[in-house]
């Protein structure tokens, strides 16, 4: 079973009969199904069905010449509507299946991002017509969570608001120029890295770290695509899986000015989201690329 299903609302789908009653749902009623001819006589095919506003669980398999369906994998997504931004993105297919991971180089994190790519098919009409795996597109991502704790958020007056947005331009500034190898700016990110662990260690001592530490965004397990973060939250609702009846919480979160939906089950969730409070937990990163159209 995908360890994400709970997160979209799925936390007693236990054996595979569960699971077949869920599948055999969504290709009998998909609300988005989308297809390309891979080879002769085979079909790939993407299928979709929301089991909540913009919350659902995907298909991917290949239909044969006598119109078997063969799913090669499912996917629970939750679908977000926040552009987070417009970056180049590597588009790499995985070694075991027909899903697809991205990575980018986002300087608000200073570290390549890497998320599970949602629309599989558009990306392979794109990469038809156009080749290479390298594209310059706008990303609209989202996560999934089975773990996650709410945490108060950090008191902060305006200068030091002011203070923070100044420096947070002059480190992707910094980052910028240190990947097109300036020294200088190697060398300054350097030493604000050793000030900043000097500091923390100082401060430690005598403060909760999470009083000192406001955002984090971490790779976490073995699997590229998940990372454990602190983000803080501007946005929340609770809402009910249509199917199950389990609630589910969706949150926008602000994670090192990198903004994204993010659900998790109600039940995985420790304390009740506040707006200004912050979210830390493990999530399972999503995204979705809007491909340039080609004329």
């Amino acid at each position: 079973m995908h360890s994400y299903l709970r997160a979209v609302g799925f936390s007693k789908v236990k054996n595979r009969a569960d699971l077949e009653k869920i599948i055999g749902m969504i290709m009998q009623n998909p609300i988005e199904k989308k297809t390309k001819n891979v080879a002769e006589k085979v079909v790939l095919t993407e299928m979709k069905k929301e089991f909540a506003q913009q919350i659902g669980i995907g298909l991917v398999g290949e239909y044969d010449e006598m119109g078997f369906f063969h799913l090669d994998h499912y996917f629970p997504y939750y679908q977000g509507n926040h552009l987070s931004g417009k970056e180049e993105v590597v588009v790499n297919k995985r070694v075991d299946t027909d899903a697809y991971t991205c990575m980018c180089d986002d300087l608000r994190l200073g570290v390549s991002l890497i998320f599970y790519l949602q629309n599989i098919i558009d990306y392979i009409e794109y990469k038809e017509n156009v080749g290479g795996s390298s594209i310059l597109a706008g990303v609209t991502l989202s996560a999934l969570s089975t773990d996650g704790k709410i945490l108060l958020g950090i008191n902060q007056d305006e200068q030091q608001i002011k203070n923070k947005t100044a420096e947070t331009m002059q480190r992707k500034k910094l980052i910028s120029e240190a990947k097109m190898g300036n020294q200088d700016a190697i060398d300054s990110l350097t030493i604000e890295d050793i000030d900043t662990y000097a500091m923390v260690s100082r401060r430690v001592k005598y403060e909760d770290i999470y009083t000192i530490v406001e955002n984090s965004f971490i790779p976490y397990g073995s699997e590229s695509d998940n990372y454990s973060i602190i983000g803080n939250i501007l946005e929340w609702k609770l809402i009910s899986n249509q199917y199950t009846g389990e609630e589910v919480y969706e949150m926008l979160i602000n994670c090192n000015d990198l903004v994204f939906h993010l659900c998790i089950n109600k039940m995985d969730l420790q304390g009740i989201p506040i707006v200004n409070s912050r979210f830390k937990g493990n999530i399972w990163m999503q995204g979705r690329i809007d491909f340039p159209s080609v004329n």
